[in-house]
């Protein structure tokens, strides 16, 4: 049968049948590619809402069944996988059958250089990536046909992020041809806006879909489904029809956060406790997602030019500083542990008082993940590490403030530099990329910053660095005015994933791109090249340091950046005071002279912060100054 060429109408044929009898229960699935080490809040909140309107509702992480089938190692580094569409390429046969485009696997041999790291890591073979798509999915899609007690189920919900839509589409596929009256419905970052009503049109294994956020619509569709009615009818919910789609009625991003209730992961648990996934070392590894905000506050104000996050939904909602102390004390009793991933975009700027103060004061033994914004202060740094963060992804993407300033990011070199200094002070782990191929970029900027870069060596390396990725609702792909293209794409490797006749323009969220005014690649390889001495640096016995002790009108810096090099720096006087206040955070030469009403001439000042500059002790951000020494004793 050729999957493409059915139309639904909005409440026929399956459809019908269900909507003449109660719903008894929903099967909820997260398939791969998905890591591990965390469960889905998609699923667990889902579930408690659809409960609550009277329907049970029963969750299925089959993403752990395949890790544990093909070895997790294999599975991590897969889920990890993002710059071209392999986890969705895999299961594209089981998805799509004869009409998938790539049966004789020629991804592999087109796109071979880029999967070198990812079997030297995983230790596998081109060989065996080929029997994984043709032999151990097919084998891993029939046992999870045979495993669950389908039949028990009349809607099965599936969510999609990132690469989890082939694998989804090919355990509906089998579903619904085991149950044709079964009714599958789709949701997730995958189903938003466009793309979502793209895939409802053209894969006929969507029956519905809901567009945006399910708190209210996913309850809504499940009773308008009792009652008889047309799910279509339900605000954010849409389905195929005479071979187009039911027409989208958006509903209003969801505000009142405080009422959502807390996510179940009771089944997440037993299945990776079953599997033997949850060892003692993995439960130490173990986050448990909960969310306290939607929405960016910064992304309201300036959208970063690159960000494609909050398509639709950009408005920033928070929980209550008391609601999110509640659930995490709910979570941590009900699943033993108290390690814990915000799902946030970014952290509500209040919770630094409102959350983060009480937690200390509590004594509370809480391990947090947070996405923040990179202006941080070493009080506020300070303040979250005391509260329980151990990871931050503060969106640092550049330490030059001309290129933050192309970015929009509304922060300068100099606080991201700080950020990362009081961080290291703090023990907190630091999470951020180099970024680069921002139209009106100079050479100038990147001869600027590796300079800088070269001084940073002690500080936490970026995990990577390379051009921008295009996405889907960020500025630069939706805003043609401001960035020029001599072309827009979709990202080439979904050619092997879907059909014909998906059309890709729709479905696609990265894309391949030229934009106008930008500088030739040639311009950051010395960039990349210093990236990775850094990142070698730091996984070496000894990582680089550069230290400062302080007393009265004296102070000393070890430098122990570059092997061989170390060197000792000693200061009294004006020079020791200047550079211990230049260390808390950046500095003007005007506030500096204010502060020691010193009995000197401006030029005289000025060599003196020329000298600590010169000597790769300090950095000059505009007008401002920052020493890059830490102090020795730490937490203070």
């Amino acid at each position: 049968m050729d999957m493409h060429s059915v139309s639904h109408p909005v409440v026929t044929g399956n459809a019908q049948a269900v909507a003449t009898q109660a719903v008894p229960e929903v099967a909820l699935v997260s398939m791969p590619f998905v890591s591990v080490v965390r469960p889905s809040i998609q699923l667990g909140l889902l579930k408690t809402l659809a409960e609550q309107t009277g329907i049970k509702a029963s969750t299925f992480h089959l993403n752990l069944e395949f890790a544990c089938q093909i070895g997790t190692t294999l599975y991590e580094r897969l889920c990890r996988h993002r710059g071209r569409m392999f986890g969705d390429w895999l299961f594209s046969v089981a998805a799509f059958g004869s009409q998938a485009p790539d049966l004789e696997d020629r991804f592999l041999q087109d796109y071979e250089a880029e999967f070198q790291s990812l079997l030297a890591d995983t230790g596998t073979t081109l060989e065996r990536l080929k029997h994984l798509r043709h032999q151990e999915i097919p084998a891993y899609l029939d046992r999870m046909l045979a495993l669950i007690p389908w039949e028990r189920f009349r809607v099965v919900g599936f969510t999609c992020t990132f690469q989890q839509n082939a694998a989804s589409f090919a355990l509906a596929r089998r579903l619904k041809e085991r149950f044709p009256d079964l009714l599958c419905i789709f949701g997730g970052a995958n189903f938003e806006g466009e793309m979502g009503l793209e895939l409802v049109r053209s894969v006929d294994v969507v029956d519905y879909a809901v567009i945006g956020e399910a708190d209210q619509a996913f309850p809504a569709f499940l009773n308008a489904l009792n009652r008889g009615e047309d799910p279509c009818q339900v605000p954010g919910v849409v389905a195929r029809s005479h071979g187009t789609v039911t027409p989208l009625r958006p509903g209003p991003p969801f505000e009142q956060l405080d009422t959502l209730p807390v996510p179940d992961y009771e089944e997440f648990f037993a299945r990776a406790e079953s599997l033997g996934l949850l060892t003692p070392a993995a439960r130490r590894d173990l986050l448990i997602p909960f969310e306290s905000a939607r929405g960016c506050w910064w992304g309201q104000k300036q959208h970063c030019t690159f960000c494609g996050l909050n398509g639709t939904t950009m408005a920033f909602r928070a929980k209550t500083p008391e609601r999110v102390l509640k659930e995490l004390g709910e979570l941590a009793k009900r699943y033993r542990t108290f390690r814990f991933e915000a799902v946030d975009n970014i952290l509500a700027p209040s919770y630094l008082q409102k959350l983060f103060e009480p937690l200390v004061e509590a004594g509370r033994d809480y391990e947090f993940f947070y996405e923040v914004k990179s202006n941080l202060t070493r009080e506020r740094i300070k303040t979250l590490r005391h509260g329980g963060v151990r990871r931050i992804q503060p969106g640092i993407e550049s330490l030059n403030t001309h290129v933050l300033k192309l970015m929009r990011k509304g922060v300068t070199g100099i606080q991201n530099v700080n950020t990362l200094r009081w961080a290291l002070y703090y023990g907190i782990d630091v999470s951020w990329n180099l970024l680069w191929g921002f139209p009106h970029e100079t050479k100038e900027d990147y001869e600027e910053q590796l300079r800088l870069m070269r001084l940073l060596i002690h500080l936490q390396p970026p995990g990577g660095a390379g051009r921008i990725w295009m996405e889907r609702y960020s500025p630069i792909f939706t805003d043609r005015k401001s960035f020029p293209a001599l072309y827009v794409r979709p990202e080439a490797s979904y050619t092997y994933v879907y059909p014909p006749s998906v059309q890709l323009e729709q479905v696609a969220y990265f894309f391949d791109y030229e934009l106008h005014d930008t500088l030739p690649p040639s311009v950051y390889e010395e960039s990349g090249r210093h990236v990775t001495v850094w990142q070698n640096a730091w996984q070496g016995p000894e990582r680089p340091t550069l230290t400062f002790w302080s007393s009265p009108d004296f102070l000393q810096i070890d430098d122990s950046r570059w092997p061989g090099e170390r060197g000792t720096y000693t200061f009294q006087g004006p020079l020791a005071s200047i550079y211990a206040a230049c260390s808390d955070r950046p500095m003007s030469a005007e506030e500096l002279k204010r502060e020691f009403a010193l009995d000197v001439s401006e030029e005289e000042f000025a060599q003196w912060l020329a000298d600590f500059c010169a000597c790769g002790l300090m950095m000059k951000d505009g007008h401002q100054y920052l020493s890059l020494a830490l102090p020795a004793t730490r937490n203070r």
